[in-house]
């Protein structure tokens, strides 16, 4: 009798939907260990590739022609480029100098000049009369103030044990100080200030100080009082010392130096200050003493100024030139003779709507200053003339 057996075959579950399959498990693993080991050598490609970037800015910074000590400042490299820029074009550049140079972001607008040259051209701006540290500053907080000036003082007499006493008193007139406004604007391109290796706002808040204060500056020297300042110069009641000769300082130009200090009296002259610009003093310089000791002396400790005399000197390049009927030296005690109204300081108010449709941004500059001679007694003036 032949027996069949009857085998039964059943269909193994995939090793993936077995949770307790060993071979599953380790497959996964593998898998998460790929997908880790692609990520990190993603990574690595990625810190290679900023690597060799900063190697070939530093390998272009060292085939740079100079110094080593030049090397090292790549701002003074980027200048020097520049400088080669504005001196033969762009199509003078060699490529290691194009390459430290920065392009603007519109190719045809050639290339963004650098820190170092904003700053040369903001260094070669800042030579104004410096009277505002020498006067009397004062705030307001309207449109004008009014200072009583003195004009004549009491009048004392001697009288006997019983004698009348005379009535005196002293008499004043007014002076009036208004201050006048200096505004302008300029207008850059919202492009130029995205994309400019150098702060332009910065700079051009900077180049606005700077304007304001050679006006200003100016106007306290020789300003007609009209919308501005009235200046030492413009000012009525001064006191003159002729110089002897239609076009010079005389003959004898220290002693006319000797007799301006005089004529100014004490304590004025002990307290007073020289003005005249940089040829004048220059001239000035080279006056002697019988002695034959130079009249002009440098200061003798740090930080302490040059005198003429004994007294300070500003150097002031407003004041004339020696020449007939000039007046290039002003002598005076100018904290108690001339007074600065300051009513609003230096404002930048940036407007970046009037003309946003052109892409431009308006930066408007104002300040509020006044000035007068409050006092003239206090100063002296040489007049070129021969009377």
């Amino acid at each position: 009798m032949t027996k069949h057996m009857k085998i039964e075959t059943r269909s193994a579950a995939p090793l993936e939907t077995r949770e307790d399959d060993p071979l599953a498990a380790a497959t996964q693993a593998v898998n998460e260990l790929r997908t880790a080991a692609e990520e990190r050598h993603t990574a690595h490609q990625t810190e290679v590739r900023t690597l060799t970037e900063r190697l070939a800015g530093l390998e272009t910074r060292l085939n740079r022609p100079g110094t080593q000590q030049e090397q090292t400042s790549e701002a003074s490299e980027e200048q020097r480029a520049f400088g080669s820029y504005l001196r033969r074009g762009e199509q003078g550049l060699s490529d290691v100098e194009r390459r430290a140079l920065t392009v603007g972001a519109d190719a045809t607008a050639g290339f963004l000049a650098p820190p170092e040259f904003g700053n040369r051209i903001i260094e070669a701006l800042t030579m104004y009369s410096p009277v505002r540290q020498y006067a009397n500053v004062v705030q307001v907080g309207g449109r004008e103030i009014r200072y009583p000036r003195k004009v004549s003082g009491t009048s004392f007499q001697w009288v006997s044990e019983t004698g009348n006493r005379p009535e005196t008193q002293p008499s004043f007139d007014q002076v009036t100080l208004t201050p006048w406004e200096l505004a302008g604007f300029t207008e850059v391109s919202r492009q130029l200030l995205e994309d400019s290796v150098f702060d332009v706002e910065a700079f051009i808040r900077n180049c606005f100080a700077i304007d304001i204060a050679q006006k200003e500056g100016a106007a306290f020297v020789a300003g007609d009082g009209v919308g501005k300042p009235t200046g030492i110069l413009a000012a009525t009641g001064i006191a003159e010392v002729v110089s002897g000769n239609a076009a010079t300082l005389g003959t004898a130009p220290g002693d006319l130096l000797i007799d301006v200090t005089t004529k100014l009296g004490t304590p004025n002259a002990a307290n007073g200050t020289w003005m005249m610009n940089g040829k004048t003093l220059g001239v000035v310089r080279k006056l002697k003493d019988t002695q034959g000791n130079y009249l002009w002396a440098p200061g003798l400790t740090n930080g302490a100024p040059n005198t003429i005399l004994g007294r300070p000197i500003i150097e002031a390049p407003d004041m004339p030139d020696i020449g007939a009927g000039a007046f290039p030296i002003i002598f005076g005690n100018f904290r108690e003779g001339y007074t600065i109204t300051d009513r609003v300081d230096m404002s930048v108010l940036v407007d970046p709507f009037t003309r946003a449709t052109n892409g431009i941004v308006r930066f408007h500059g104002r300040k509020r200053v006044g000035g007068d001679v409050t006092d003239p007694s206090r100063f002296v003036k040489v007049k070129v003339a021969t009377a």
